[in-house]
C-alpha cells in the first residue's frame, strides 16, 4: 500500500437511527409491530436520545469525530396523512443547527426503516400512492435542510425489500414473521441475522424503490444544495466451489439492483459488517468461532473493502460514503481490532483509486437492535435505567484516528 493517510476532508463520524435511539416513536409501523410480534422486545424509551441529542453530539465532537449521521422520523413529522408537525420539524432543525454549531457535519437520513402507521396501513411502499406520499414528506423535510451537505433518501431499501418479500412468502404459507434480529437461544442455525433473512429479494421491488428514490432525489436537488444518495446493505458475498451461479442470482436481487439504482447519485452509502459464502444451495451458515459476533456473523473486517470494491464497480464509479460499519460485541478491544482492520482495508481501496469520501461507524450508542437489546454495536454504552452515557475506549481510539487522519504504524502492519 502506498498511501497511509486518508484524504484531506475525509468525513469521520458515527451513525444512529431515530427509532433505535430516540424512544417512544409511537406513530411508526415498527412501534406497532413490536406490540404484536411474539419474541420481540420493545423499544420503549430506547436510549432517550430524542431529549439527550446534545449530549450525544457533544460526546462525538469532543472525541475528535467530524460527522454525525442521524435520521428524521417520518412518523413524528407526519403522524397523520397530510398533517405535518411544525414542532417536530423544528426539533430536527435544532439537531442540525447544534451539529453545525460544533463543527460537526450532519448526514441526514430521511427514512431509516420506519414509516408512519397510516402509510403502512395503505400498503406501505407497494401502495399506489407510495411515491407521491413519500415525496410530499421529502418536500417538508427539505424546509429544514439548510446547511446540510449530505442527505440520504432511504436506509437499506434492499433490507426493506427483503422484509417485504419474506412477509409475502410467510403470509402465503401461513407462517409467522418475526424480527430479522430475533435469535433462538442456543440455536446457531437461527443466529444468521443479516444473512439468511436476506437470501432473496424480489428485483421488481428493488426497481420500485429506485423509482421512488430518484423522484425524491430530484426534489432534494431542486430545493437544497446537498449531495444526495441512498444506502445499501452489502453482504460482501463470495462463491464457494460450485456456487458461482447461485451467487449471481442472490446478489442481483439483494444488492446489484440497488447499486445500479445509485447511478447518477452524488454518492452511495456502503453498509458492511461481515462476509459470507454462497454455494449451489444458497448462503452458507457462518461457521461457529469464538470471534463470531453477538448477531452470529463471522469476524470479517475485510468485508468492508470487498463491499466498497463491488459497489464502485456496479454503481459505475459512484463516490462512496461508508455510512455503516461496525461489530456487535461486548468486548471493546475486539471492536477496536475489527475497526482497525476494516480501515486498513478501506485505505487499500482508496490507494487503488476508489473515491471514498468518509467513514461513519455503526453505531455511536448501544441501542435497540430491531427486536432486542443484546447486540451492542456502540462506541458509547448507555445505562437503560438512568440513560447515563459512558464512552468506551473505542470512541477515543476512533477519534484519535480521525484527528490524525491516519492509522498508526502498528495498525498498518
Amino acid at each position: 500500500m502506498n498511501e497511509t493517510r486518508f484524504p484531506h476532508g475525509f468525513l469521520w463520524g458515527a451513525a444512529t437511527a431515530g427509532h433505535q435511539v430516540e424512544g417512544n416513536n409511537v406513530n411508526s409501523d415498527w412501534w406497532a409491530r413490536e406490540q404484536l410480534m411474539p419474541g420481540m422486545e420493545l423499544s420503549g424509551d430506547a436510549v432517550d436520545s430524542y431529549h439527550r441529542y446534545r449530549e450525544d453530539i457533544r460526546l462525538l465532537a469532543d472525541a475528535g469525530l467530524s460527522s454525525y449521521r442521524f435520521s428524521l422520523e417520518w412518523s413524528r413529522i407526519e403522524p397523520a396523512r397530510g398533517h405535518f408537525s411544525k414542532a417536530e420539524l423544528a426539533h430536527y432543525r435544532r439537531m442540525i443547527e447544534y451539529c453545525l454549531e460544533l463543527g460537526v457535519v450532519p448526514v441526514v437520513t430521511l427514512q431509516h426503516f420506519t414509516t408512519p402507521q397510516w402509510f403502512a396501513a395503505l400498503g406501505g411502499w407497494e401502495a399506489q400512492e407510495a411515491e407521491a406520499l413519500f415525496c410530499a414528506y421529502v418536500e417538508q423535510a427539505c424546509t429544514i435542510l439548510d446547511g446540510v451537505e449530505w442527505v440520504i433518501t432511504m436506509n437499506e431499501p434492499n433490507m426493506q425489500a427483503a422484509i417485504m418479500t419474506a412477509m409475502r412468502h410467510l403470509g402465503a404459507s401461513g407462517g409467522e414473521w418475526t424480527s430479522p434480529t430475533v435469535e433462538a437461544e442456543g440455536d446457531e442455525q437461527k443466529k444468521q441475522t443479516h444473512s439468511d433473512f436476506l437470501t432473496y429479494a424480489d428485483p421488481e421491488i428493488g426497481r420500485m424503490f429506485a423509482r421512488i428514490h430518484h423522484a425524491a432525489r430530484e426534489i432534494i436537488r431542486a430545493r437544497t444544495g446537498a449531495k444526495v444518495g441512498w444506502t445499501v446493505a452489502a453482504g460482501a458475498l463470495t462463491a464457494a466451489p460450485g456456487g458461482e451461479e447461485k451467487l449471481r442470482q442472490i446478489r442481483h436481487g439483494k444488492e446489484d439492483v440497488y447499486w445500479e439504482g445509485s447511478r447518477g447519485d452524488d454518492f452511495v452509502g456502503v453498509q458492511a459488517y461481515s462476509s459470507q459464502q454462497v454455494d449451489a444451495n444458497g448462503l452458507v451458515p457462518h461457521p461457529p468461532h469464538p470471534d463470531n459476533t453477538l448477531v452470529g456473523t463471522a469476524f470479517r473486517p475485510d468485508g468492508l473493502a470487498m463491499a466498497v470494491r463491488h459497489a464502485w464497480e456496479v454503481s459505475e464509479r459512484t463516490p462512496i460514503l461508508v455510512t455503516e460499519n461496525g461489530i456487535a460485541t461486548a468486548d471493546d478491544e475486539q471492536r477496536i481490532r475489527y475497526t482497525a482492520e476494516a480501515l486498513r482495508g478501506l485505505l487499500g481501496t482508496i490507494d487503488d483509486g476508489i473515491d471514498v469520501r468518509g467513514y461513519l461507524h455503526w453505531s455511536l450508542l448501544d441501542n435497540f437492535e430491531w427486536g432486542h437489546w443484546e447486540p451492542t454495536f456502540g462506541l458509547i454504552a448507555v445505562d437503560r435505567d438512568t440513560f447515563v452515557r459512558t464512552p468506551k475506549p473505542s470512541l477515543a481510539w476512533l477519534g484519535g484516528v480521525a484527528t490524525r487522519g491516519a492509522l498508526d504504524a502498528e495498525e498498518l502492519a
